[in-house]
């Protein structure tokens, strides 16, 4: 079965609520979802014969601050029994909480870890949702928008203390100089 068969295959069994869009291409198929449904669509993938989605490549996530729902969860799929690759949808914003699959991809628990830790989407009753890339004591999350470049706190190492320091960034304006003036630009001085 090909990627043409398993899309048109699956267009024509999944259930419409689940799936609000999807689509073909010669590198996989594409399905865009709703967080109520992503669970049972993950699970129709992986047990249901045509598709047999056996390996979660990985889990990554998106964040358009212009969106209502900000942020998009991307779930990279392979079959290996039919050498199709799918990539499965949904968007949340801050407060909107996945369904977690780590009870159906084990490996999914490490990257539903990265996306909690990077943007800030956590997963219900994930049962290892703890910083994975981050210090414990980091504020916010590094790869959304509206982080500041900076950050919020200074890390260096304090020789006499012997340890690592976490000091907050102090930002002093008066020593910055902004020349807007373009070198490309001819002056007349005349």
């Amino acid at each position: 079965m090909d990627n043409q068969s398993i899309f048109k295959y699956s267009w024509e069994t999944l259930p419409k609520k689940w799936v609000q869009k999807m689509e073909r291409s010669e590198h996989g198929n594409r399905s865009d979802t709703k967080t109520d449904y992503l669970f049972q669509l993950l699970c129709f993938l992986k047990l249901h014969t045509y598709t047999r989605v056996q390996v979660s490549i990985d889990i990554c996530g998106v964040d358009y601050p212009s969106r209502k729902r900000r942020f998009e969860v991307v779930y990279n799929l392979l079959s290996t029994r039919y050498n199709s690759r799918i990539r499965v949808q949904t968007s949340a914003d801050e407060v909107t909480r996945i369904s977690p699959v780590v009870s159906l991809f084990p490996s999914a628990g490490r990257w539903e870890r990265e996306v909690w830790d990077m943007f800030g989407v956590s997963s219900i009753n994930h049962p290892d949702l703890r910083r994975i890339s981050t210090d414990y004591g980091f504020e916010g999350h590094p790869l959304r928008k509206d982080l500041p470049l900076s950050g919020y706190v200074e890390v260096r190492y304090d020789d006499p203390e012997k340890r690592v320091v976490s000091e907050p960034i102090e930002m002093t304006q008066e020593f910055r100089y902004f020349d807007f003036a373009s070198p490309w630009e001819q002056r007349s001085d005349g």
